[in-house]
This record gives structure tokens, sequence and C-alpha cells, in this order.
């Protein structure tokens, strides 16, 4: 019997794959904590100020990213859901340290 995911993160041999769901358009740009999608798979809930247009609300997501998990753009890249609010981001580094960094920015959120 397996355990149920309560993350929105899995390790991967070269990092960590991580579940978004974006809300472009908001006022700030910030993350809101642990959420589920429909089939009640865990998320993290990420409000971006920028407009779904033309890729800008992807860069912002890359930009936040990277920024709030010290990590360089090229280390954060959006794997599926490009057009999408659900998106499924790599993060590139030691599998375990990725993971400490999102408990924690995931509780402060």
């Amino acid at each position: 019997m397996t355990r149920p995911q309560t993350e929105a993160w899995r390790p991967t041999p070269q990092g960590v794959e991580l579940a978004v769901r974006v809300t472009a358009r908001a006022g700030s740009t910030s993350v809101s904590g642990l959420t589920t999608d429909a089939q009640e798979r865990p998320v993290l809930q990420i409000r971006l100020n920028a407009a779904p247009v033309d890729g800008a609300a992807n860069y912002a997501l890359v930009a936040f990213l990277s920024q709030a998990l010290c990590l360089r753009k090229r280390d954060v890249s959006i794997r599926a859901g490009h057009a999408s609010r659900l998106k499924q981001v790599a993060l590139s580094g030691d599998p375990a340290d990725l993971a400490r960094r999102l408990r924690q920015w995931a509780a402060a959120g």
C-alpha cells in the first residue's frame, strides 16, 4: 500500500518536480500555501501579478521561484502546463536541500 502524497513536490534524479497552481493578474506576487487540484493531488498555490499573455505569467513564475528559492533562473523550468493554471515545474539541484527549502517556504506562505 502506498502512502498518499502530502507535498506538492517529489524528488527526481536532477532535483525536484513541483506541482503549481497559478493565479495570474493577482494584486501581488506571493505564495498562498498548499492546496489540492481537482483530483485531490497537492499543489503549491502561487499568485502572480503578471498577466497570462505572451508567456508573461510563465516568465514571472520562473523569476519568482528562482528568487524565492535562491536558484538560478536556468535551474527552474516549466515542464508542462505552459498555457494552463496547473503547471509542472522542474527545479535543478540537490533534492533533499530543495525539499527542505520548499517545506520552509510553503509553511511561511
